[in-house]
């Protein structure tokens, strides 16, 4: 589900309520509830190719229900649908037609996917836990079914995708379904192994992850302490104060609250850092590596009096040290407190992409680097 979209989603499904005849049918001996699926003449009448499955996560917090009724009833007005919405504690309620295009993840995912699943999201961990054997095991059959691999997110163009792998490798600006399987103790590896091998009717774990012996003889560890400074650019005014790695009070981030700001800049004293923005009227720009507040052009990130409402960044260490990552996160003009933490560029399990929320201006920025989070 697509951060864009969040704010939209959270109103309509919250005012969403229906009452209605259950029908149900049944895929891979799991119960269907068929009655919010749209017409034979609603949807997309396109079929798919057969080569990927599509993971998602719905982003709001609200039951499955409600997300199902939502996409029937609104699934023209917001060009947005999937075939399947599974929650409410192991349920699934079907949409769109498998085989059909459904809505759900740009143009070429959509013509790709027979069968693309929505998770909704509960804050309730006995719930999560039916609700994530009943996702797994339908993202598992689905894929059976379609005669395409189980693998989850490989480098092959057919398997079982997240949506965070066709933004990373088609298009697109989602990071589901990872940061909320986390938000339960579910790594990208977990969720990879349980979708390879499922789960039985009991709900166990087919073949569960072995647990690795430790290491007699570990390599001695080569941290060094990497330190990072970064400033952002008020819109209209001038260069803030660099920051250097985060802190509490108004000298632990770059940035003026409710504020709006256009331009970054971002150096380390070891390694080597990229990082690049995304503004209201120009989408992602380039990545830059260099840190010079007096060269807009190839120093900075942004372009002056343009808002910046998304940030990327990798850092690489040296040679022979200890893998360190950059951690980092914002906090944007329109809501309170720190969105979720970020990890590199989304390749860190359990951690979103990139920072932001793209619409809302971001006014305040933390990052750090080391080889696990201090936030």
């Amino acid at each position: 589900m697509t951060k864009l979209n969040k704010l939209k989603w959270v109103v309509a499904i919250a005012a969403a309520f229906f009452v209605g005849t259950t029908f149900t049918s049944k895929v891979s001996a799991a119960t269907v509830n068929n009655d919010y699926a749209l017409s034979s003449n609603q949807g997309s009448s396109l079929r798919t190719s057969n080569n990927v499955i599509i993971a998602h996560a719905t982003a709001v917090y609200a039951p499955a229900k409600n997300v199902a009724i939502y996409e029937n009833r609104e699934w023209y007005n917001t060009g947005a649908y999937v075939q399947y919405i599974v929650g409410d504690g192991g349920k699934i309620y079907r949409v769109g037609a498998e085989g059909y295009q459904a809505w759900g993840a740009g143009s070429w995912g959509n013509a790709n996917a027979p069968v693309q699943i929505e998770l909704a999201q509960t804050y309730n961990g006995t719930e999560f836990k039916k609700d994530y054997v009943t996702y797994v095991n339908l993202l598992r059959s689905s894929a059976i079914k379609y005669g395409i691999p189980t693998d989850v997110d490989s480098s092959a163009w057919r398997g079982v995708k997240s949506h965070l792998w066709i933004t990373n490798n088609v298009w697109g600006d989602h990071t589901d379904p990872y940061g909320y399987l986390a938000s339960h103790g579910i790594t990208k590896a977990q969720f990879a192994h349980d979708v390879k091998y499922g789960f039985s009717s009991s709900g166990n774990n087919v073949n569960p992850t072995p647990t690795p012996n430790p290491n007699p003889n570990p390599k001695p560890t080569n941290k060094k302490a990497v330190h990072v400074t970064y400033a952002l650019h008020q819109k209209g005014k001038k260069w803030l104060n660099p920051v250097k790695d985060f802190g509490s009070g108004s000298n632990g981030f770059a940035g003026v609250p409710n504020s709006v700001h256009d331009m970054l800049y971002i150096k380390v004293n070891r390694g080597s850092i990229k990082y690049r923005v995304h503004t209201k009227e120009d989408g992602w720009l380039p990545w830059v590596k260099k840190a010079n507040k007096n060269d807009t052009v190839n120093g900075v990130a942004g372009i002056k009096g343009h808002t910046i409402d998304g940030v990327q960044m990798y850092y690489t260490t040296p040679k022979g040290e200890t893998y360190q990552q950059a951690y980092y996160r914002s906090q944007t003009t329109q809501r309170v407190n720190y969105l979720g933490t970020c990890a590199d560029n989304g390749t860190v399990a359990g951690y979103d992409s990139w920072a932001g929320m793209l619409g809302e201006p971001l006014d305040r920025l933390q990052i750090h680097i080391n080889d696990s989070s201090k936030y």
